[in-house]
């Protein structure tokens, strides 16, 4: 990882490539409408090979554009498989064959964060890692008190590489907006970067980890590590053992997915009003069923602030996306600004768009799968300028809720669960529940 620094020349020159390409295909399709060929039929070509630059270039970098490529999910969604899966294969063979940092370069940044006597501090300290991710590397280790730690331990570099990769993304922004026109593209970018900054201050991390601890103590079906120290570019948490979420969704019966289904549900529901924090990154190998049946909640670099306020506005906004009523629908969400002003949007096309992803909202209990998710992915592939979907905002102050959402519900649906989700928004989300349901909940 010491090569992120060395290869930012190389970085900016793919990312300055794609404004270039980007004018080469307008050229083209400005060419063909000359001669005829369909406008709509042009558009869908032009969008369709800017994708593929995009996501190529991006699938190439390393750092801050990775990153974004991992969490920018809406555009992944938006594009045909045959473009978002070369996309992703690309991004797991970056992520697999990511060398880990040697022994020499995780001892300097351990010495220059917790001192020259660092090791004075350990009774154990396995210098391979147990685990590695886009900015760091965790190592399995004792502490002095005979407590099995994680050592979380950031990659040098990986900070300014971050920062640099942004900053040139922020330029070829309008590219984004190729793919998605009612896009505020320079909003949506400036809330990633400050998000990534925040998740790369490790003193940050371990004070929201602190924060969910304390809001989650003693409870029954949750259990998150306890920091341990912090200083610098190390973060040394409680480790903890258990069955990986991933692992359950490979091997695990029906009545253990349906257990660890609804718990990492209502983890994720449960975070705003209990701590006023989100849980960002709702990756499967983030959490771990324990022995006792609880789930361990790892990984808080990615945390989004959820105020009260702003957590009733999110549950009348689901609830009135569950409602019939499509004119009441739309002016709520232009009220949020997932419609911007300048934009018109066909009220039955939108109506016919919600309606079965609201759908796990409206049910007792819904069964969420691979064919289901399927369905909702095949609703947004379709690149042509009448699709809706197209013509949706993105909020920056939504950014890092869509991520949990989407994300979330994939889990969910790698799970092949059944769940009372409707049950866990009514009681975790303000606002989500109307009139009736609240008269049901006090019978």
């Amino acid at each position: 990882m010491s090569d992120l620094p060395r290869r930012a020349v190389t970085r900016s020159a793919k990312l300055a490539s794609l404004p270039l390409g980007f004018a080469g295909r307008t050229a083209l399709g400005v060419g063909k409408r000359t001669f005829g060929k369909p406008a709509e039929a042009v558009a869908m070509e032009i969008q369709t090979r800017t994708a593929e630059q995009l996501f190529k270039v991006l699938g190439e970098l390393k750092g801050g554009a990775m990153k974004l490529g991992q969490m920018l999910s809406i555009f992944e969604a938006a594009l045909p498989a045959e473009i978002a899966g070369p996309y992703r294969a690309t991004l797991t063979k970056l992520q697999e064959a990511a060398p880990p940092l040697p022994a020499s370069a995780v001892h300097k940044v351990l010495a220059q964060a917790l001192g020259d006597d660092w090791r004075d501090s350990f009774a154990e300290f396995d210098d391979e890692p147990a685990a590695a991710a886009s900015i760091g590397q965790v190592h399995k280790a004792v502490w002095h008190d005979g407590r099995a730690v994680a050592v979380k331990v950031q990659y040098p570099g990986a900070g300014k590489a971050l920062i640099s990769d942004f900053n040139q993304l922020a330029r070829v922004g309008r590219l984004f907006g190729v793919l998605m026109p009612g896009l505020d593209v320079k909003s949506m970018l400036a809330e990633l970067k400050e998000r990534v900054a925040e998740e790369l201050d490790y003193e940050i991390e371990a004070e929201s980890q602190t924060i969910i601890r304390e809001a989650y103590l003693d409870d029954p079906d949750f259990y998150i590590p306890e920091v341990i120290a912090q200083a610098g570019d190390v973060l040394v948490t409680e480790w903890i053992d258990g069955t990986p979420l991933s692992k359950i969704i490979s091997e695990g019966d029906q009545e253990t997915r349906n257990h660890a289904a609804l718990l990492y549900c209502r983890f994720l529901l449960s975070g705003p009003k209990r701590s006023e924090l989100l849980h960002g990154d709702p990756h499967p190998g983030n959490f771990r069923l324990l022995e006792d049946g609880r789930l361990g909640v790892m990984d808080f670099g990615a945390v989004d602030h959820i105020p009260g306020g702003f957590q009733q506005r999110l549950g009348l906004l689901l609830r009135i996306g569950t409602m019939a009523d499509i004119d009441e629908v739309e002016e709520a969400l232009r009220r949020e600004d997932f419609i911007r002003e300048d934009v018109d949007i066909d009220a039955e096309s939108l109506q016919g768009f919600l309606a079965p992803i609201t759908e796990p909202f409206v049910t007792d209990t819904f069964r969420f799968n691979r064919e289901w998710l399927r369905e909702m992915a095949a609703r947004v592939t379709d690149l042509r300028p009448t699709n809706v979907v197209r013509q949706l905002n993105l909020p920056p102050e939504y950014v890092i809720i869509h991520r949990v959402l989407s994300a979330g519900t994939g889990v969910l649906c790698q799970l092949d669960c059944e769940i009372p989700a409707r049950a866990e928004s009514l009681k975790w989300i303000p606002g989500f529940a109307d009139d009736e349901d609240e008269e049901l909940a006090v019978g």
